[in-house]
């Protein structure tokens, strides 16, 4: 990426800081409030009662889909492999985004998505450049499915919200609609521009292909709903999937804005806020606890492990060198 000292008009504005940073605030107060009020009111004992209660079969359909979404993710860098054509192997590719994934989850995303890429391709033999390019390709990935799903759902199955909430379900509607152009905009550049490199925020950024730009929608969406289907299994099916689906990606973008790890609470707030007049807050609470077990904790240990072991190997293979 090259850098470009031009900032457009909006950043260039005294305010525009200010007005970032007070939006965020506002978001972060209500999501803390949200924690609070809904923390008060539930019932931690019959939670624990209920996990222990907890079918064992649900539990493995939900590993087999965990499984199956760290796959798909870890496949995400291979497009980037293919973008940048660097000559790392795929399992080794894959490897590292497992890595990344499992500690972005559990850490943030400066942590895990940015900090562990840099460092494991980086010892790999990776320009800094090349992997920059792999980590942006993989995350808008991730983002552009999230504004494809996300749109196709608020506007045709919005979620039934609390009264006492600021937007209705006509808000989520527009929003909708807005997510699916923004996701139908980046298809339309990636196929129809010509001057293929686009500045953004002073940095040149090179559009994929339509073909790459297509498997970029179709894998983050689809790990975003195979994500809804963990929690649809642990809830034994007893609400709707598209339900489900929706306040996942709520709560998702919640968990970001905040910028709390794993977004410890904030999914629970947000599951149990939209969803608990479908279900009881312990039964429900019981599924996000083994829901976290199961996606963020157990994939986190395992990742540590390849972890050490490759920094052992480069280690070696330094040592060797010298």
């Amino acid at each position: 990426m090259a850098h470009h000292p031009k900032r457009t008009k909006l950043t260039r504005r005294a305010w525009w800081p200010w007005f970032k940073r007070g939006a965020t605030a506002l978001f972060f107060i209500l999501v803390a409030g949200l924690l609070i009020s809904q923390a008060r009111n539930i019932e931690w004992a019959q939670v624990f009662s209920a996990l222990r209660r907890y079918p064992l079969a649900s539990a493995w359909e939900a590993v087999l889909l965990a499984i199956t979404s760290f796959t798909l993710y870890s496949c995400f860098d291979l497009l980037g492999r293919r973008y940048t054509g660097h000559s790392l192997s795929a399992p080794t590719v894959m490897t590292v985004t497992f890595v990344s994934y499992a500690f972005n989850l559990n850490l943030g995303s400066l942590v895990g998505g940015v900090a562990f890429r840099y460092r494991l391709y980086s010892r790999l033999g990776l320009r800094t450049g090349t992997i920059t390019r792999v980590m942006s390709l993989s995350m808008l990935a991730n983002w552009i499915g999230y504004l494809l799903l996300a749109g196709l759902v608020f506007s045709l199955m919005p979620p039934s919200l609390p009264a006492s909430w600021p937007i209705t379900r006509l808000h989520l509607r527009l929003i909708g609609l807005v997510l699916l152009a923004i996701a139908a905009a980046y298809l339309a550049l990636c196929a129809f521009k010509r001057k293929r490199t686009l500045q953004v925020r002073g940095h040149g950024i090179e559009l994929p292909s339509i073909g790459l730009a297509s498997l970029q929608l179709l894998m983050g969406a689809s790990n975003w709903l195979v994500m809804s289907g963990i929690i649809f299994i642990l809830f034994q099916q007893r609400i709707e999937f598209p339900a489900v689906v929706s306040v996942l990606l709520l709560a998702a973008v919640a968990g970001v804005i905040t910028h709390i790890p794993a977004g410890l609470g904030v999914l629970e707030a947000v599951f149990v806020a939209l969803l608990s007049h479908l279900m009881p807050h312990a039964e429900l609470l019981a599924a996000l606890v083994a829901y976290r077990l199961i996606y963020y904790v157990t994939p986190l240990g395992i990742a540590a492990v390849l972890y050490l072991v490759m920094e052992l190997k480069a280690r070696q293979l330094a040592a060797s060198a010298a």
